[in-house]
């Protein structure tokens, strides 16, 4: 089985990203901005109350504290100031859910702070802190990870993610932003997909096999034709047998 998961209630205010109500009528997961990078209360409450209509997952897209730079500026946050704040962010959105008749599930980082509690201890230490403080939510991340080495020392159930819609460099992190071909087209997209649930690989920058054990597949809902694009790979895994169902 594999989970199909994109980050979404990434709006702030009148600002409106992505097509929300259609990729929730295909994704089992969603990853729900909680004020921190993008997202305000009733975006939160709106995205929640939609998930739970279509029987989809709610995760706590955690960010660093960055509206000005959607969360994908590197920042420099103490580890027990750092904890705070995602526990803060977790109990947001876990209220909204919960006025929803849900609740949050698990829990996935965002931008910048993804890629630093993929690398640093540290900052993977005080994300998982925020979990086990609220009573051991699921976490979602990149596989192999200092964040996945955290969770297991932790106790906390961890579940590997993959990227349909992103390049890999060839140590298996995400290709950063703003590089040549970083962000794959619709075609490629589906074609790593299918690559990362069917052989537990993608294809790295270099061009050779990358190892990507995922029980997850993003799809970010801000890339260019992105409900086509979720809808494609959904319908591709079907034809491939591969049942899609939440991971939590």
């Amino acid at each position: 089985m594999m989970d199909l998961n994109s980050d979404l209630g990434e709006g702030f205010g009148a600002w409106s990203m992505g097509d929300d109500a259609a990729l929730l009528e295909i994704v089992t997961s969603a990853n729900i901005a909680c004020g921190f990078h993008a997202g305000d209360p009733a975006i939160m409450r709106r995205t929640c109350e939609l998930a739970v209509a279509r029987g989809v997952r709610i995760g706590a897209h955690l960010s660093y504290r960055d509206l000005a730079g959607f969360g994908r500026r590197a920042m420099a946050v103490p580890p027990r100031e750092l904890a705070d704040e995602c526990l803060y962010q977790i109990g947001a959105l876990d209220a909204f859910a919960r006025a929803a008749g849900d609740r949050v599930r698990y829990v996935k980082p965002h931008g910048a702070l993804y890629h630093a509690a993929s690398a640093d201890r540290e900052v993977a230490d005080a994300v998982v802190g925020a979990l086990t403080t609220y009573g051991g939510l699921a976490l979602l991340g990149l596989p192999g990870s200092e964040l996945a080495a955290a969770a297991a020392d932790a106790g906390i159930a961890f579940h590997a993610e993959g990227f349909a819609d992103r390049a890999y460099t060839p140590a298996g992190a995400l290709v950063p932003r703003g590089t040549p071909g970083s962000v794959l087209d619709p075609e490629a997209a589906v074609a790593q997909a299918l690559s990362i649930a069917v052989d537990g690989a993608a294809r790295g920058a270099d061009g050779a096999p990358v190892a990507v054990p995922a029980a997850s597949l993003c799809v970010h809902g801000d890339s260019p034709g992105a409900v086509a694009m979720a809808r494609t790979i959904r319908d591709a895994l079907a034809g491939k047998g591969i049942e899609v169902g939440a991971f939590t």
